[in-house]
C-alpha cells in the first residue's frame, strides 16, 4: 500500500513537472511571437518611414530642381526676346538713321506733263528699323537758289524696315513743255523722317518749266511708304 502511494505521488509530480515546463515553454513561446515581430516591425517600420521621408525629400528636393530650371528657361526666354528685338537699348525698334540708309534717287517719269522723281532709301545698318512720315527736301538749281517742297497731304504710315529692305517717296514735278531753258535743277537735298542729317543726290530728271509760281503745287513729296518687292538681303 505504501509503495502503491509513493508510485502515485511520483506519477503525481512527473505531470506537474511536465505541466509547468509546458508553461515555461509556452511563456518563452510568447515572448519569443512578441518580440521578434515587434523588432521586426519597429525595424522596418523605421526603415520604411524614414525611406518615405527621405524619398519625398529627395522629390522635393527634384521639385526645387524643377523649380531652378523652370527659372532658368524662363529668365532664358526673356533674354531671347530682348536680344532679338534689336533697335534701341529697352528694347524698342529705334529709327532708321541717315548713316545707316542707302539713299537713292531715280527718274521715273512715264507722263507728258507731270514727273516722278524716285527717292528710295534701304536699311543697310544690319538690324531692324522704323522709318514714318515725310522726308524733307530741298531742291537746287543751276543758278545758286535752294528752295523746300511742300508734302501732299496724305497720310503718313510707320513703316518697318528689315536689312536689307526698301522705303522710297516720290518728288512730283511740272514738267518743261515751253520749248525754253526752264530751270535747271542740279541737287536735291534729303534728310530722313525724324532725322537732322541730310544727304545730297543729283537731280536725276529734267528741267521744271519757268513760271510766276501759280504752278507751284503741282512740285511735292509724298510720304515715305515700304517698297513691297524691295529685296531681302
Amino acid at each position: 500500500m505504501l509503495h502503491t502511494r509513493k508510485a502515485v505521488a511520483a506519477a503525481i509530480g512527473l505531470v506537474a513537472a511536465l505541466s509547468l515546463t509546458a508553461c515555461n515553454g509556452d511563456d518563452n513561446a510568447s515572448d519569443s511571437t512578441q518580440a521578434s515581430p515587434t523588432a521586426s516591425a519597429d525595424k522596418a517600420g523605421g526603415t520604411g518611414t524614414g525611406g518615405s521621408d527621405q524619398g519625398a525629400n529627395a522629390s522635393t528636393g527634384g521639385a526645387d530642381q524643377a523649380d531652378q530650371s523652370a527659372d532658368t528657361g524662363t529668365g532664358g526666354s526673356d533674354q531671347g526676346a530682348d536680344t532679338s528685338t534689336g533697335g534701341d537699348s529697352d528694347g524698342k525698334v529705334g529709327i532708321c538713321r541717315t548713316d545707316e540708309l542707302e539713299v537713292a534717287a531715280a527718274d521715273n517719269t512715264t507722263d507728258k506733263t507731270e514727273g516722278v522723281v524716285t527717292v528710295s532709301f534701304k536699311n543697310s545698318g544690319g538690324s531692324n528699323c522704323r522709318i514714318s512720315g515725310f522726308a524733307g527736301v530741298d531742291l537746287k538749281t543751276s543758278q545758286g537758289d535752294t528752295f523746300s517742297v511742300d508734302r501732299n497731304g496724305e497720310q503718313a504710315l510707320p513703316q518697318l524696315l528689315k536689312e536689307g529692305e526698301t522705303a522710297a517717296f516720290n518728288i512730283t514735278f511740272p514738267v518743261n513743255n515751253s520749248g525754253g531753258s526752264g530751270v535747271q535743277l542740279t541737287d536735291i537735298v534729303v534728310t530722313p523722317p525724324n532725322e537732322t542729317k541730310h544727304v545730297t543726290l543729283k537731280w536725276p530728271a529734267g528741267t521744271l518749266p519757268v513760271t510766276d509760281g501759280e504752278d507751284s503745287g503741282k512740285l511735292e513729296i509724298s510720304p515715305v511708304g515700304k517698297v513691297s518687292d524691295s529685296p531681302a538681303g
